[in-house]
């Protein structure tokens, strides 16, 4: 079998489902054509004839696949600075968003923002993550909150996988805020989102998910529901902010809607937490917001261990409560705030992440058929990729075999 590219001498971590653990592998050989794995697995069972144009050796290096961070709002202009001056001195994150500040005061920062500006601004953030490993992120909108800035957002965010070497998912998050203009008409503003922005993303190609910020200070859940009804009909998938600040079902609506993921989840009660394990929807935690919000209340990991619920772990990175650009800090922040294991921060950034994503029959594990998206690091033990703070010992990334 001849292929195009092929490594050898390395250690493997397959996070194949079917493997006991993450599918470690000593002597491992991974194999590429086209882009695609076309082996991964103990060299002793290689393919007799598995060949390449180019072989490249390690020296017992670990291999993992591309990391993914499945849930951002990298596109923005501004910053936040002020605000956590304000929090830091005793305002609460409510307080200030009730007070017009929040996600409204980088809605009119994005909104003064020109399609190449928002493309600069984030292709540092972008930068970040890709320098320690990330192939896959997903890019959420909600900054704009009207037609033309949810939509140069978006494009931004698509434009962004034409500059850099890695895949970008885009999620329209239209019910993250109340817009200013519709301060006194909910109504009319739902309307906009369901019937005009939700069918017009889906027939430019502009987003493969709708996402939404289902909470006491946000929508409520039937304002949920009713652009999840939207999103159904557009053939797009969903995604949830769930239950952050508060008990608000929404871990329940997520998964009674099909959603891929519910994000956040602090509040998320046992009825919510059996209702996404039997739908197969993703907990997707990210403890870079719990961190900096400085939330004492943490998601029920054990519940969801108990009824089997997948865990993702991203760094929604934002402005406002998250602004993280390292999935290895992320992964660390998830073992000691949320008390995950290495394995399930190794497996959220991974194969649960894709799973988050729908996306998991291309990327997240090394197996035949998916993309050769793979990440080679310099540590003895996978468990230094979460143990370690401020370190990144990636050796090199792979994207599409290259």
């Amino acid at each position: 079998m001849q292929c195009d590219r092929l490594w050898y001498n390395a250690r493997l971590m397959t996070l194949a489902e079917a493997s006991p653990g993450l599918g470690a592998i000593e002597d491992g050989v991974i194999a590429a054509k086209g882009g695609r794995i076309v082996y991964a697995g103990p060299s002793a069972d290689a393919p007799a004839g598995l060949d390449a144009q180019e072989r490249i050796r390690l020296d017992g290096q670990w291999i993992l696949p591309g990391l993914i961070d499945c849930h951002t709002h990298l596109v923005y202009a501004g910053d936040r600075a002020r605000e956590f001056e304000l929090r830091l001195a005793g305002a609460t994150y409510e307080e200030i968003a009730r007070a017009g500040g929040g996600i409204l005061s980088t809605v009119r920062e994005t909104r003064n923002a020109s399609e190449a500006a928002l493309v600069a601004a984030t292709l540092p953030r972008l930068d970040a993550l890709l320098a320690e490993g990330v192939t896959t992120v997903e890019i959420k909108s909600g900054y704009g909150l009207d037609r033309d800035t949810e939509l140069r957002q978006l494009r931004a965010a698509k434009s962004l996988a034409r500059l850099r070497p890695v895949d970008v998912r885009t999620t329209y998050l239209g019910l993250h805020a109340l817009p200013p203009e519709f301060a006194t008409d909910r109504e009319g503003y739902l309307d906009l989102v369901c019937r005009e922005m939700v069918p017009l993303v889906a027939a430019e190609g502009l987003a493969e998910s709708v996402d939404a910020f289902c909470e006491r200070i946000a929508f409520s859940p039937e304002e949920t529901e009713r652009v999840f009804v939207a999103a159904r009909a557009a053939g797009l998938a969903r995604k949830l902010h769930a239950d952050q600040l508060s008990d608000s079902a929404g871990a329940a609506i997520a998964a009674r809607n099909g959603a891929l993921s519910a994000d956040h989840l602090e509040y998320t009660n046992e009825a919510g937490a059996s209702a996404m394990a039997t739908a197969g929807t993703v907990a997707v935690l990210l403890p870079g917001a719990f961190y900096f919000l400085r939330e004492t209340k943490a998601p029920p990991v054990a519940t969801f261990r108990r009824f089997g619920v997948p865990m993702a772990v991203a760094t929604d990175s934002n402005p406002g409560s998250s602004p993280l650009t390292s999935l290895l800090l992320a992964m660390n922040l998830a073992a000691t705030l949320f008390r995950l294991t290495v394995d399930e921060c190794l497996a959220g950034v991974t194969r649960e992440a894709a799973r988050a994503l729908g996306i998991l029959d291309q990327v997240g594990t090394l197996e035949p058929g998916k993309w050769c998206d793979l990440t080679i690091w310099n540590v003895e033990r996978p468990a230094e990729l979460v143990y370690r703070i401020g370190f990144n010992p990636l050796h090199s990334r792979v994207w599409r075999g290259q």
